[in-house]
């Protein structure tokens, strides 16, 4: 069992930067993959990003390429998701995930390929 805990959500004018944290427990951090997907309202769940278990290897939506950086620091069982340049379109509900199936693979961006999720952090970007 993985516990997911985020946090580092907010209101932010357009042009703006936040960081999102993503605490783990439960089990060994450095044994799975982590992901950020994002909820809009009235929309599916999205893929923003994805590091594999070493943070040797990460993968970004094209939305957000180039804006977004995803980290983590396995000695704090922890995931980052750096978010700069943020515009309305990344208003969403955002959620960390864990995959402990493939953790060194960077391709796996479908929700269903995640084990376990943490419980969102509101993110608002005002125009």
């Amino acid at each position: 069992q993985v516990q997911l805990v985020e946090s580092g959500g907010g209101l932010v004018q357009a042009g703006g930067s936040l960081r999102l944290s993503c605490a783990t427990s439960g089990r060994t951090f450095s044994s799975y993959a982590m992901g950020w997907f994002r909820q809009a309202p009235g929309k599916g769940r999205e893929f923003v990003a994805r590091i594999t278990w070493s943070g040797g290897r990460t993968n970004y939506a094209d939305s957000v390429m180039g804006r977004f950086t995803i980290s983590r620091d396995n000695t704090k069982n922890t995931v980052y998701l750096q978010m700069n340049s943020l515009k309305p379109e990344d208003t969403a509900v955002y959620y960390c995930a864990a995959d402990l199936l493939l953790p060194g693979i960077a391709a796996r961006v479908r929700p269903q390929e995640y084990d376990y999720w943490g419980q969102g952090t509101q993110v608002t970007v005002s125009s």
